[in-house]
């Protein structure tokens, strides 16, 4: 054999070898992200303002080259708001779409869903839309959150109605065998021993076909002086309008979940004055490098200007600065290992934090207030 065979037989082992390891969803112009999502469902609306903030981030970084050369593809999955077709969407994308990483999925329920395929796979989900503790505490090796958590929602919301003077709250949430009921419970009652307050009452009410009707009118039998409702979707829309229907006057607030645009339109008069908790800056806010970035990719691509969308646009931005951070030759393992390296990483007015112990992310929390407008106000 001579020499020119023998060097194109050493390229062509040399090629097997690379195909051989090469990462699922990494080729040298493409990373395929996969998630699964309520695109239709009782959050559908709230997910279509979401996708278009990330879609907006992601268009302007392709647009720009991509990541090291690699233009992002992202396969997305319906799983109409529930959690076994969210494990099912989720086992599709990693073992037949052989995709790279997950990003954002939608509810507490439907991310444990998906938590053993992320272990099976030994692959990442990148911003899951959730604020449940149960993906923060214990750390989880696959889970890389963007969002601040539902209780510290809570809590926040304790703190300023103390704060004007507001002792009677009570809370109105889902069972304790709910995820997002447990977190309601515990946060709730986390603040009220913070600030050394007697809980009014706890309501609850069941996520699945609740009587609105008859829930509203035990909390508003009660008149708390403040209601949290942890809830999400049309649960919370219709719980909101039936309070105010039967002469509820206390003041309310709602978690970060209902702050898009959707929200807005469907509660309609009864949101007025409604506090909503926020876990990004303002998306119209154009004195910081985030708003302005925001709005030029929302502009671009014709994306929804609101919260909902700067979650998504803020979660699109975590990815992608995780995967440059891994450099060129990116496997799962070096993309984890870049995301744990990111200490108090700016992105334009919110910061985000991760180590191997700690998989949180941002801790920014703020109330607004849903103004008769249609507008929140800060």
């Amino acid at each position: 054999m001579d020499i020119h065979w023998k060097k194109l037989l050493a390229f062509a082992l040399l090629c097997l070898s690379w195909q051989a390891s090469a990462e699922d969803g990494v080729t040298d112009t493409t990373i395929l992200i996969g998630q699964t999502i309520g695109l239709t469902g009782t959050v559908a609306e709230a997910v279509k303002e979401m996708s278009e903030g990330a879609n907006a981030y992601f268009a302007s970084v392709n647009g720009s080259g991509g990541v090291h050369g690699r233009k992002i593809e992202l396969r997305v999955l319906d799983d109409k708001f529930l959690p076994e077709l969210a494990g099912k969407n989720a086992e599709a994308l990693l073992k037949k779409d052989k995709v790279f990483a997950l990003f954002q999925s939608r509810g507490t329920p439907q991310t444990q869903a998906i938590l053993p395929h992320l272990v099976a796979e030994r692959a990442p989900l990148i911003a899951p839309s959730t604020g449940g503790q149960s993906f923060h505490s214990p750390v989880h090796p696959f889970v890389f959150n963007v969002r601040a958590k539902y209780q510290d929602e809570v809590v926040k919301a304790i703190e300023h109605f103390n704060t004007i003077g507001m002792k009677k709250i009570g809370l109105l949430t889902y069972e304790k065998d709910d995820p997002l009921g447990l977190d309601g419970v515990t946060g709730f009652e986390r603040g009220m021993s913070l600030y050394k307050l007697t809980p009014a009452f706890i309501n609850i009410f069941p996520r699945l076909n609740p009587d609105f009707d008859a829930t509203a009118a035990k909390v508003v039998a009660a008149n708390p002086q403040a209601l949290i409702i942890v809830s999400s979707g049309k649960n919370t829309i219709e719980i909101i309008k039936a309070i105010r229907a039967q002469g509820g006057t206390m003041q309310i607030m709602v978690m970060s979940n209902n702050s898009s645009l959707g929200f807005i339109k469907d509660v309609g008069s009864a949101g007025a004055g409604v506090i909503v908790a926020q876990i990004t800056p303002p998306p119209n806010l154009i004195t910081s490098r985030l708003g302005k970035e925001f709005q030029a990719a929302a502009k671009a691509t014709g994306a929804t200007i609101s919260y909902a969308a700067m979650e998504g646009f803020v979660s699109a931005k975590v990815l992608v600065e995780g995967l440059r951070k891994a450099g060129r030759n990116l496997t799962r393992e070096s993309f984890i290992r870049a995301l744990e390296s990111m200490q108090r990483a700016d992105m334009g007015g919110l910061l985000v934090t991760y180590s191997p112990t700690d998989h949180s992310g941002s801790e920014f929390v703020e109330l607004t207030l849903l103004g008769r407008d249609g507008k929140f106000l800060r």
